[in-house]
């Protein structure tokens, strides 16, 4: 029980401190058909947040769905395919012609729960991890356990040759407030929800088809820049 109270502690100091370590000048407001989702977006990766910020701008993602949603997982958007499917239509390779640099910065920046990163294809056309242009998800994940978490670290072992460590850190936040430790150090976030995470939780659990895309389409209504970068 007191080992209990004090994963918790720490995991709440954690990610208090990691919240205040990572400057936040920007934040994007996401209205969408089940409620709002307020992202502030990490000046610590630059490239990824002023592309966002130029697609919000162009106003990229007003209507565009939902179309993967996993739960206990995560939630994805930014398909530019989506903003006219029809009811089953297999979504998810809309993208623009032109890929990001990947902005890894652990251990300070991790798969949390609420964190905002861009999606990506494989390693086996994409070794070098880079961004998509315009598709991204929203971590919900699962709260671990000792035994799982290492499971995960060992194949982040192989998978990273050994770059990529869970500190005690990460390990408690794990622990406790969840996440999806094991895209640490392959996929670049570049923000996380300030406020919604209820709206984050009702679409996760929504039922989907066997493409993962919701059988009730969520929408992103309008997508606003609600705080720009100083000058």
């Amino acid at each position: 029980m007191r080992q209990k109270v004090y994963l918790i502690i720490l995991a709440l100091v954690v990610t208090v401190i990691s919240a205040a370590a990572q400057t936040k000048t920007a934040e994007v407001l996401l209205e969408t058909t089940v409620g709002n989702i307020r992202i502030a977006l990490y000046d610590d990766t630059p490239k990824h947040r002023d592309n966002f910020l130029k697609l919000v701008k162009m106003q990229v993602y007003d209507s565009l769905l939902f179309h993967r949603v996993i739960k206990d997982f995560m939630i994805q958007s930014g398909d530019i395919n989506s903003k006219h499917a029809k009811p089953g239509q297999r979504l998810g390779t809309g993208d623009f012609d032109y890929t990001q640099e990947p902005e890894f910065c652990l251990p300070q920046i991790f798969h949390r729960r609420g964190v905002v990163a861009m999606a990506r294809e494989g390693d086996n056309v994409n070794p070098e991890k880079r961004s998509s242009a315009c598709q991204f998800y929203i971590v919900w994940g699962r709260v671990l356990d000792d035994k799982k978490l290492s499971q995960i670290q060992e194949r982040l072992d192989s998978v990273t040759q050994g770059r990529v460590k869970l500190t005690p850190e990460m390990i408690a936040t794990y622990k406790t407030v969840g996440g999806t430790p094991h895209l640490d150090g392959q996929y670049t976030i570049f923000g996380e929800v300030t406020e919604g995470m209820e709206i984050l939780d009702r679409i996760q659990q929504m039922p989907t088809d066997q493409f993962a895309r919701p059988l009730e389409d969520i929408r992103i209504l309008k997508a606003t820049v609600t705080k720009k970068i100083p000058q």
